[in-house]
Formats: structure tokens, C-alpha cells, sequence
């Protein structure tokens, strides 16, 4: 990567959170920041708080189209030199019952959280190449410990996790580097999202699932709202960002959060048994 004062990086999913939380900090790092949104109000919020190395592009994961476009955009920008860094963070979560969620929702968890890191990745990956770059994804605690009423993002996270694997590997040979960032609970918008899209969905229902699931699902939402709010603060993620972009040698992961290190020590010493008894 070339020197950081001159360094090009695409993050998506910046309109809110841990995704524009790493654009203001990599664009105090000195690179020139190209900042995946959805909607134009966002993008003019998020260019009035950085510096004009900071540019807003409309980035639906999603969205081919809009991935094409962002491909001819950032190109023209950074030209030969290529892209020297990209941070695949846009990101859902889903929770309910597995028993009663619709499998259109649980699809949709896939296609932004795994689906969308595949299509953006591989868009970008000839002007990473360029720039013999680095690529990011923000993955979670939860591909590290499967949550119960959280298991469509669980999952999709548990996915995103062996893919970098394997990608990793797959890049080495052109000197490519690939990091994963494993937030655990995070003070973001994300929680209130998905607590709000799950009681939409509840009230869908039918009435056996509230008889089988009501109770556990009022404590699970008053327990996911007292762990947001101990969460640790989103610079605190995009600080993590900054080091696996910024180090000579970054490592392959990256936990932030003191949750997250008791959620990889139980999934690598717990027994089974032990770690569903805690769970519940």
C-alpha cells in the first residue's frame, strides 16, 4: 500500500454506526475515503462532518448496478494506481424465532451480510490488485458464538468468517491481505433497527407462536437492549479499522470488546453442554 496520506479506501455501509464511524476516522488517518451510502441525505450528513478527502457514493451492496457504477467511479479517481483498501461493513441482523421467521427474511440477512461482501468484493478486487491492497470485513462475536434468537445473523456472520478464510488464502498469492473485525456488542443504530424489524415481524405470528415463544421473546428484547447499551463505542471498531488497515503486519483477526473474547473462549475450550447451559 502506498503512503497513507495518499491512501484510497472504500468502506460500505457508511450512512450510520460502525460504517461512518471508520470513514471520519480513516479520513482523519489521512485517506481519501470513499463512503458507501443509500440515500443522498445521508451522503450530504456524512461530507459535512470530514474533510474533502471524504467522498460519499450511492452503494447499495445489493444493488449490481450500483456496484457497477461504483466500480467506474472509484476508478476514474484513483486510476493506476488502484484501490488501496476496501471494508466490506454494511451489515443486517434478524431476530426471532427461527421456527416462525420467514424465509425471505432469513435469505435477506444473507444477501447483504454474505452475498453482498461476495459481489463487492469480487467488483473491486482488480483495483485492489492494482494496489496490491487490503480488504476488511467487519464480521462479529456472533460468527464466533451462534446467539439464540439472533440465528440468521449468526449465521450469515458464521458464513462471512469461513469465506475470509478461504479468500485470504486464495489473495496471498498477489500479496493481498485480508482482516476480519469481530465487534462484539456495539453502540450502534443496528440494535434499535432490529429490534424495531422483529416486532414488525411478530405481529405477523400466528397466535402458536406467541403462545410457544412470548415470554422468552419480551426478556430476549429487554436483555439485547441492556447489552447495546454496555456496548462498546463504535470508535472503538472503526480504531480496530484503522490498525488492520494501517499495520505492516496486520493480524488475520481482530476482537473488539471485552464480550467478544469470553464468547471465542467459550467456543474454543466450552463443552457443548456448558455453553447452552450459559446461553440460556
Amino acid at each position: 500500500m502506498t503512503d497513507a496520506r495518499t491512501r484510497t479506501v472504500l468502506i460500505t455501509g457508511a450512512s450510520k454506526g460502525i460504517g461512518e464511524a471508520c470513514a471520519l476516522h480513516l479520513d482523519t488517518l489521512g485517506f481519501h475515503v470513499f463512503a458507501g451510502v443509500r440515500r443522498d441525505e445521508d451522503a450530504r450528513a456524512l461530507a459535512a462532518r470530514g474533510s474533502t478527502r471524504l467522498t460519499p457514493i450511492r452503494l447499495d451492496v445489493t444493488d449490481s448496478d450500483q456496484i457497477a457504477a461504483a466500480v467506474e467511479t472509484i476508478r476514474g479517481a484513483v486510476g493506476p494506481a488502484g484501490l488501496d483498501a476496501l471494508v466490506n461493513n454494511a451489515g443486517v441482523a434478524l431476530g426471532g424465532p427461527l421456527e416462525f421467521l420467514p424465509l425471505a427474511e432469513i435469505r435477506g440477512v444473507f444477501e447483504v451480510n454474505l452475498f453482498g461482501v461476495v459481489a463487492v468484493t469480487q467488483a473491486f478486487l482488480p483495483l485492489l490488485r492494482q494496489a496490491h491492497g487490503r480488504i476488511v470485513n467487519v464480521s462479529s462475536v456472533s460468527g464466533r458464538f451462534a446467539t439464540p434468537f439472533l440465528g440468521p445473523y449468526s449465521a450469515s456472520k458464521f458464513a462471512l468468517e469461513a469465506l475470509s478464510d478461504a479468500w485470504r488464502v486464495e489473495l496471498a498469492h498477489w500479496g493481498l491481505k485480508l482482516v476480519l473485525i469481530e465487534p462484539g456488542a456495539t453502540r450502534t443504530p443496528i440494535w434499535e433497527t432490529s429490534l424495531a424489524r422483529a416486532e414488525r415481524l411478530a405481529e405477523a405470528y400466528p397466535p402458536e407462536a406467541h403462545a410457544l415463544y412470548g415470554k422468552v421473546l419480551a426478556r430476549v428484547s429487554e436483555r439485547t437492549r441492556e447489552i447495546a447499551a454496555r456496548g462498546v463505542p463504535v470508535d472503538q471498531v472503526a480504531r480496530a479499522v484503522g490498525r488492520a488497515l494501517t499495520a505492516r503486519r496486520p493480524r488475520r483477526r481482530y476482537p473488539v470488546g471485552f464480550d467478544t473474547r469470553v464468547g471465542i473462549a467459550l467456543a474454543r475450550w466450552a463443552p457443548a453442554w456448558l455453553r447452552d447451559r450459559l446461553t440460556r
